[in-house]
């Protein structure tokens, strides 16, 4: 598997999961195993932490995903298996950003790739999605260099 601090972390935690025979946290904790190793597989390379962590958010918003529709339908069984391989996920994650933490690393980054308007959202995007990857979620990102380049006009 990948050489990353984070995989190890992951590797680690399956492990102890078997030894407590956990079948529900070692399900899971397989399901993000199996995430890494398809990318690695399919690019044929090594994962870094910054890799890792990528792949583990895109499947924290597929569990999220699965946690809204299942709400949405009532079922409520399914919503706590959501709500607990959610659980799981995020810790291997670092904490969410609040919201100020958030305005003050994508000013900095709009100011640094010198995005002024809502035509330079695209260039934006791409300064700020590296320093938030896994700290907060990709809409919350988008609406707030929304915001802010709205405010700059």
């Amino acid at each position: 598997m990948a050489t990353s601090e984070l995989a190890a972390r992951l590797q680690a935690a399956v492990i102890a999961a078997m030894k407590a025979k956990d079948k529900d946290r070692l399900g899971v904790l397989r399901q993000m195993q199996a995430a890494l190793k398809q990318v690695e597989i399919d690019d044929r390379r090594e994962l870094s932490d910054a890799d890792v962590l990528k792949i583990l958010s895109s499947y924290v918003k597929k569990v999220k995903d699965t946690l809204a529709s299942t709400i949405a339908a009532g079922r409520d069984d399914l919503k706590a298996t959501a709500e607990a391989e959610l659980a799981i996920v995020n810790e291997f994650l670092p904490a969410e950003l609040g919201e100020a933490e958030l305005e003050t690393l994508v000013r900095g980054a709009l100011a640094e790739c010198g995005a002024q308007s809502a035509a330079d959202f695209g260039k934006a995007m791409k300064a700020v999605v590296p320093l938030t990857t896994g700290k907060a979620d990709g809409a919350r990102v988008s609406a707030m260099v929304k915001r802010l380049l709205a405010e700059s006009k």
